[in-house]
């Protein structure tokens, strides 16, 4: 049977992430493949998590049937995690692992917590918010529908039963290590490591790499 290996981008990047790319080459020494999906769907101005989790459910369909390996980093994270469990009667039967880094389990927090509720607020009634976009390198524009949208999710209140490993560093400004902590306790099939490292990170890549070759067993 087939086995496919998926790389999930987080908010505000690009399948070119820095992140991506160095797993995509690790994956290539090995002979192995690694989809990279563009998740700016349907385009980044108007991006929800649904569409998401559709555009990663489709590129599962495209491929031989086979188990599905889910690499997902901050807000890919949660795509990973709730494409496993929305689709679980679908494409999430698929899912056999997840490797989460760094997941945003909590957008509306994380907003709080870069806007303030002044600017979520703000946000809201104006409809629109300027964003930096690493992947295109320019200040975008996303709609209040992505918050309207995540706001239907609820990353905590997931069960899932495949085995879960997540890497968060403890100087995370972006998104704060306590959401994968709650998220880890009393799941047994969810291995936490807490790491000495921001948001990115990118300087945990070869630790992170070590420990993936025997959770996917390459």
């Amino acid at each position: 049977m087939a086995e496919h290996f998926i790389y999930l981008h987080g908010f505000a990047s690009s399948p070119a992430s820095s992140k991506a790319q160095a797993f995509k080459a690790r994956f290539a020494e090995r002979g192995i493949p690694l989809h990279v999906p563009d998740l700016n769907v349907p385009s980044f101005e108007r991006l929800t998590l649904t569409a998401m989790i559709e555009a990663v459910a489709a590129l599962i369909r495209s491929l031989p049937y086979g188990a599905v390996n889910l690499i997902g980093s901050s807000m890919g994270g949660a795509v990973a995690l709730h494409l496993a469990d929305r689709r679980k009667d679908a494409e999430g039967k698929q899912v056999a692992r997840l490797l989460l880094l760094a997941p945003a389990l909590d957008f509306h927090a994380n907003r709080i917590n870069q806007l303030t509720e002044e600017g979520v607020r703000a946000w809201r009634e104006s409809g629109w918010l300027n964003v930096f976009h690493h992947g295109e390198k320019a200040e975008k524009r996303v709609h209040y529908g992505l918050m309207e949208d995540m706001l239907t999710y609820d990353s905590f209140a997931v069960q899932l039963r495949q085995p879960i490993l997540i890497y968060h560093g403890v100087h995370d400004e972006s998104v704060d290590y306590r959401q994968s902590v709650r998220f880890a306790e009393k799941r047994p099939n969810v291995a936490l490591r807490l790491v000495e490292s921001d948001h990115q990170l990118l300087d945990q890549v070869d630790t992170i790499w070590s420990e993936a070759i025997q959770f996917f067993n390459l």
